[in-house]
């Protein structure tokens, strides 16, 4: 395989690209949960935080590839980098050829149908990851990648489905909690997905990305000042005024807003 030099691709402000998820105005083909869930491998070596060390740590592990592509950490951590460099394809490339060398390795199984999810291969990656974990041995993580899949697919009560069975292992998960309040969002349930979301910003582990989806789901309910407080904690106050501003924009120019908006409110009289 050939390996290709990259620019790191900025990524996109989180409210805004769900805020698309939700509305159905992206057919953007990357994983809408991908960062949340964890991808190829989590938990192996650390990846470099600036690009330059990202783009020496990526050709040095590379090469450890080229001389060794059947070594299981070296393809994984290889695939890990390629993903964080945006090369997506060359990702599931590796993978690939691992899963093939090892075909019933469950952990190789799970990083591969995570890549393929990475890359937008959704239905074929979730036939991959239906083969990493069985019923009796569970893997927390790939259920969530399974959930986060069936969401992107538009099956949101099989989606909440994994995030439970995920959070039977590890309860209160903030990771998984956030996905199962956005997966209430995608179905329009606004004030389920709030209530889930406070509980997971509640989790001593919940990071920024768990604290701008609640920021996202406040702004689609309306609630403008209290999702700009939320995205100030993360953010500085020009670039939070800035999300909130682009998710009113960006309601206010979709017809979608308005049955998101009737469908949430309703689910609000009901519980009166």
């Amino acid at each position: 395989m050939t390996r290709a030099h990259t620019h790191i691709a900025k990524p996109l402000r989180l409210s805004a690209f769900l805020l698309a998820a939700v509305l159905g105005l992206s057919g953007c083909n990357k994983t809408s949960f991908n960062d949340i869930t964890g991808s190829i491998g989590s938990g192996q070596t650390a990846l470099p935080r600036d690009e330059a060390s990202l783009r020496r740590f990526a050709d040095d592990w590379g090469h450890r590839y080229d001389a060794n592509p059947r070594d299981k950490n070296t393809a994984m951590t290889y695939a890990r980098a390629l993903h964080a460099l945006d090369q997506n394809a060359q990702a599931v490339a590796v993978m690939q050829g691992l899963a093939i060398t090892y075909p019933e390795d469950m952990k190789v199984l799970g990083a591969y149908g995570k890549a393929l999810a990475d890359a937008g291969n959704l239905k074929q990656a979730s036939d991959v990851l239906q083969k990493a974990h069985t019923p009796e041995r569970p893997d927390p993580s790939v259920l969530s990648t399974q959930g986060s899949i069936a969401d992107q697919l538009g099956d949101h009560d099989a989606a909440r489905g994994y995030y439970e069975t995920s959070l039977k292992i590890r309860p209160n998960e903030p990771s998984v909690l956030s996905n199962l309040g956005l997966s209430y969002a995608l179905a329009r349930n606004l004030p389920r997905a709030e209530d889930t979301l406070r509980i997971a910003v509640a989790q001593p582990g919940a990071d920024m990305r768990v604290r701008q989806n609640l920021a996202l789901v406040l702004a689609l309910q309306g609630k403008f000042g209290e999702a700009e407080e939320w995205s100030r904690r993360d953010l500085p106050p020009a670039d939070a005024a800035q999300n909130v501003a682009s998710i009113r924009q960006m309601i206010s120019q979709s017809d979608t807003w308005r049955d998101i908006q009737t469908g949430g409110a309703k689910r609000s009289a009901a519980k009166r």
